[in-house]
């Protein structure tokens, strides 16, 4: 009997130990922060919009102080900067990464297939070789694309300016991102009965002589969502005002900073839907179950200024 006591005792001592530990663990583990990394390719309106959506998610969803610890990087444009960055990311060993943009998408995929990854400003994902299939992700990779209804923008364009008869497309074709869509803008604006002119950039630096010239050959520019461009598009602004050459743009940033009216996304909506993936996946979900998704919500953006330089009310814009 004392001895089915004693082994009585004995358990309940070891049920108490282990329970003890497995309180410590948990404590320890919910008071442990979230590591979060972020490697944004180059300062630019809308990529600094997503990355500004996806915080401002995480805090709305209790990811916020000592909850979350994140890492920011921002390769200002430069690829050695995106190479050694995804390996600081990697050696990071965060929960997840967040890449804003094609180019730091590819070099945190190639560096790092161990973190769960999820992305963000990129508009095709498949072409630029971060998923095979976009419903079954089976890479360590998913995200949010920005793709745009090209064709419809296009019809915009004509509808604002209907006396349109050149299109002046103007892109990086270092940007696996920008020659996808312009591409679908060629083929699109064809369809449409529209001539198009193309000019190329490597750095915006190229964006203003580019601009001009463009200007002299199209009745209307048609800009898609080139980060290159979209850095210096108060440059592309100024040279259209000047010109009197408006600009229809694929993104509500690129509007914001010198084009006239689109009907797109908002790239704070585009981070905050990218937000709820990467909280998905912190709470167990895989990342194979997440299939890549697009834009949730799309909007008509318009500049007042450029409005009214180009002859436009808001019945004009808003039809």
């Amino acid at each position: 009997m004392k001895l089915n006591h004693l082994a009585l005792g004995l358990a309940a001592v070891a049920t108490l130990v282990l329970a003890g530990c497995s309180s410590s663990a948990s404590a320890k583990t919910q008071g442990k922060p979230v590591k979060i990394g972020i490697l944004q390719l180059i300062n630019q309106t809308g990529l600094d919009d997503a990355r500004k959506g996806f915080e401002q998610e995480l805090a709305k969803q209790g990811y916020k102080g000592a909850k979350v610890k994140l890492d920011y990087v921002n390769a200002q444009g430069d690829q050695s900067n995106l190479q050694s960055m995804s390996q600081r990311l990697k050696q990071d060993k965060n929960d997840v990464n967040l890449a804003i943009a094609t180019p730091a998408a590819q070099a945190l995929m190639k560096a790092d297939k161990q973190t769960p990854m999820v992305f963000t400003a990129v508009t095709d994902p498949q072409s630029a070789g971060l998923v095979q299939d976009p419903k079954h992700p089976s890479a360590n990779t998913t995200g949010v694309t920005d793709m745009t209804d090209i064709k419809s923008q296009l019809k915009y364009l004509k509808q604002l300016f209907p006396k349109t008869k050149t299109v002046g497309m103007l892109y990086n074709a270092a940007e696996q991102n920008s020659v996808v869509q312009i591409k679908t803008a060629t083929k699109a604006a064809k369809q449409l009965g529209l001539k198009v002119a193309l000019a190329t950039v490597a750095s915006t630096n190229d964006v203003q002589s580019a601009t001009e010239s463009l200007a002299g050959k199209a009745d209307a520019l048609y800009l898609v969502t080139d980060n290159t461009v979209a850095a210096a598009m108060p440059t592309v602004g100024k040279v259209s005002l000047k010109k009197h050459v408006p600009a229809v743009c694929a993104a509500s940033t690129m509007v914001q900073d010198g084009g006239v009216a689109t009907k797109g996304l908002s790239y704070k909506e585009l981070g905050r839907q990218t937000a709820r993936m990467a909280i998905k996946i912190l709470k167990g979900k895989k990342v194979a179950e997440l299939p890549v998704e697009s834009p949730a919500k799309t909007m008509v953006v318009k500049n007042e200024k450029m409005m009214k330089a180009f002859g436009l009310t808001d019945a004009d814009v808003e039809k």
